[in-house]
């Protein structure tokens, strides 16, 4: 019977609407749909999708707008697997349409993607890894706010003091130089009146980032994470590490890892010139993680000091060994989230599936292998998600 073959149901999602395509392994096109996204609709299109028992949804972005129908449907017991735009939209470029894009080619691209990638990322209920992204999360935005208030107090501060006040300000240092000013003009006592309402923004926002530092400290020590052990990571970067790897068994060894943190060199040499160029893709968010840990490793004595140095020494570029730099770091980090995988047996936010774990990345010390490659070679481990495949 028709209904019993199996099938990838591709997801356009958007805030309050989703468009479907099914589609089985010989990419015949079976069904499509459009639905809403509140309680009536997302019954429609679970009714839907029922008339297809061997289904595996494929949603794009599931780790942005489509998030909140993709936790919905692994609440109702579906299999759900995680669609890059990236892969999305090279696959609407290649396809009929000329690369237009609608919600219905959308939806067909996504399919498309569903039925002939395997190793997608399959979506998995993790509370404690949810929990932790809320977290990293507000204290991110926390951050964000905390940076807006003190350039609107700086700004004016320059207009009150003579030369402005220093660049890293506190709001009891900002409080101290007020108090010392006494505008005569009323323009200038409203600047002040403003400055100090900032400065009492400050205060609250600075009592808030403790609290949520506190929260993210506490919740971080559940996981055994040996991350918070790494110089140069701290919470906030180890939350973020364990939020967007989730399952490091998905990378088959540290040159996948470094492609996905936009840490590994891309290759751009041409006959007997050798030459590599500074990668601008990946997780930026991870890569500035792995950027914070090298700054602060070249400011200290550590072991990352000491490797970039000896790069210039060789006769790198103060860019070049930092790029080197984070290439080591990132090999570090993915041996470190390996052994938490390995000593956790899965009990943490990383690693649920079977892998090997044997690692592949260098030692504890940046010194032990060279980092100067590019991007890996094509995946020929088995891959984690088992997807049907055009025939």
């Amino acid at each position: 019977m028709a209904t019993q073959r199996r099938v990838v149901i591709g997801m356009d999602p958007h805030k309050r609407s989703v468009t479907v395509e099914v589609m089985e392994a010989d990419e015949t096109i079976v069904g499509h749909g459009r639905f809403g996204t509140d309680v009536a609709g997302f019954a429609q299109l679970v009714g839907f999708a029922a008339q297809w028992p061997q289904r595996v949804w494929a949603v794009e972005g599931c780790e942005g707008i489509g998030r909140h129908v993709a936790q919905r449907l692994i609440a109702a017991g579906e299999q759900v697997v995680d669609v890059p735009a990236k892969l999305s939209a090279r696959m609407r470029m290649f396809a009929t349409g000329q690369g237009r894009k609608t919600d219905d080619t959308d939806a067909h691209s996504i399919a498309l993607v569903g039925v002939r990638i395997a190793g997608l990322q399959a979506v998995v209920a993790d509370d404690q890894l949810e929990m932790l992204r809320l977290l990293v999360d507000r204290r991110r935005r926390i951050g964000q706010e905390h940076v807006t208030k003190i350039c609107q107090l700086h700004q004016l501060l320059l207009e009150l003091v003579a030369g402005g006040a220093k660049k890293d300000l506190s709001a009891a240092q900002a409080r101290k130089i007020l108090a010392g000013i006494r505008p005569k003009d009323d323009v200038g006592k409203l600047r002040k009146r403003v400055a100090l309402e900032l400065v009492v923004d400050l205060e609250r926002i600075y009592q808030r980032k403790k609290q949520a530092n506190k929260e993210l400290v506490t919740l971080l020590k559940t996981t055994g994470t040996g991350l918070l052990d790494l110089h140069g990571i701290g919470p906030t970067g180890a939350a973020r590490l364990l939020v967007e790897v989730g399952d490091i068994t998905r990378f088959p060894n540290r040159g996948h890892f470094a492609s996905w943190t936009g840490t590994a060199p891309i290759d751009v040499s041409s006959g007997d010139k050798q030459h590599h160029r500074l990668s601008r893709g990946g997780n930026r968010q991870i890569n500035m993680v792995l950027h914070m840990m090298a700054v602060v490793q070249l400011r200290n004595p550590t072991e990352g000091r000491a490797y970039y140095d000896r790069k210039v020494a060789d006769g790198k570029s103060p860019n070049e060994a930092m790029r080197c730099l984070k290439r080591r770091l990132s090999d570090i980090v993915y041996r470190a989230l390996l052994d938490d995988y390995v000593t956790a047996k899965a009990t943490g936010p990383g690693g649920h599936r079977g892998a090997t774990l044997k690692s592949s990345a260098a030692g504890s010390h940046p010194h032990t292998s060279t980092s100067d490659k590019s991007l890996p070679g094509p995946i020929t481990t088995k891959p984690t998600t088992d997807l049907p495949k055009a025939s």
